[in-house]
């Protein structure tokens, strides 16, 4: 399928595709087949997470494919279990072993969870400093990070975070956070790129999708990479995995970037929790 993917810099020299297939609440018994699937249409940026349950069968699509573990770049999160520096050790052990990889191209903290582990995130970051520097993590970064939670990195850690992956949307343009990752040189990925589908009945959105000859989907989704960040839509439906990427080649102009961004409720448009809030741990 003819297409190009762009690579973004990060700030520790490396690159990562700009579209990525994500796998969030993808049974493990149709992950194997739905990444097989996106590998083989030409994507190249997988996004899994420890508490996903489908670190194994991304790994199992990526050695099955055919393709050099150097074409696919995988990303994977802490569980939020997993705090405590020995915690986080041996959960990034048992991450690459489940990918059955000996490095990851990016690991993240999955969530700060301010109101645990004494709000002390920043020795988990410090731990994650430590994979990047031993080369098992070749980038690091967080994510549902708000801005008073990077301001306190930047104060007691060493290493900026490469990326920082947080909600964004049309009705949550989450732009207090997007403007602190631009200002120091953060990369943006948008997860719940579509609002879990809502944005895709808006009338401003079908309008821009019929006036461009596109669908909603691909709309929205070209509207994120305009604005530079990072997407990584999921889904089981080959169609649908092809239709996400087919995004590059064609182009928004700035009325109709500026009429889906118009749409943002504010906070009022978040679907996930708050991340000041949020201190699910699973059992």
């Amino acid at each position: 399928m003819a297409n190009t993917i762009p690579d973004i810099p990060l700030n520790d020299g490396n690159t990562i595709p700009q579209l990525g297939f994500g796998v969030f609440q993808i049974e493990p018994k149709d992950t194997v087949e739905a990444v097989g699937r996106a590998l083989e249409i030409g994507y190249r940026h997988i996004d899994t997470a420890e508490m996903y349950g489908n670190e194994a069968e991304v790994g199992e699509a990526v050695r099955t494919s055919g393709l050099d573990r150097g074409e696919v770049f995988v990303t994977s999160k802490l569980n939020n279990a997993f705090h405590r520096p020995e915690d986080a050790r041996r959960a990034f052990e048992s991450t690459l072993a489940a990918l059955k990889m000996d490095y990851i191209d990016l690991f993240l903290i999955h969530w700060p969870l301010p109101t645990l582990y004494d709000g002390d995130f920043v020795s988990t970051w410090k731990t994650l400093e430590e994979f990047q520097r031993d080369g098992r993590a070749k980038s690091i970064g967080v994510s549902n990070f708000q801005v008073p939670h990077l301001e306190r990195l930047a104060a007691e850690a060493d290493v900026v975070p490469a990326v920082n992956q947080i909600e964004v949307h049309p009705y949550f343009g989450n732009e207090e956070v997007r403007g602190y990752d631009r200002r120091h040189n953060i990369i943006t990925q948008a997860w719940s790129p579509i609002a879990q589908g809502k944005v895709l009945d808006d009338p401003t959105v079908v309008d821009v999708a019929e006036e461009v000859g596109r669908t909603p989907a691909q709309v929205v989704l070209r509207w994120h990479v305009q604005r530079g960040d990072i997407v990584f839509p999921k889904s089981i439906t080959p169609q649908r995995i092809a239709e996400n990427f087919q995004i590059f080649d064609f182009a928004l102009d700035d009325a109709a970037m500026e009429r889906i961004s118009g749409l943002d409720r504010g906070e009022a448009g978040r679907q996930g929790p708050n991340p000041d809030e949020f201190d699910y741990v699973p059992a």
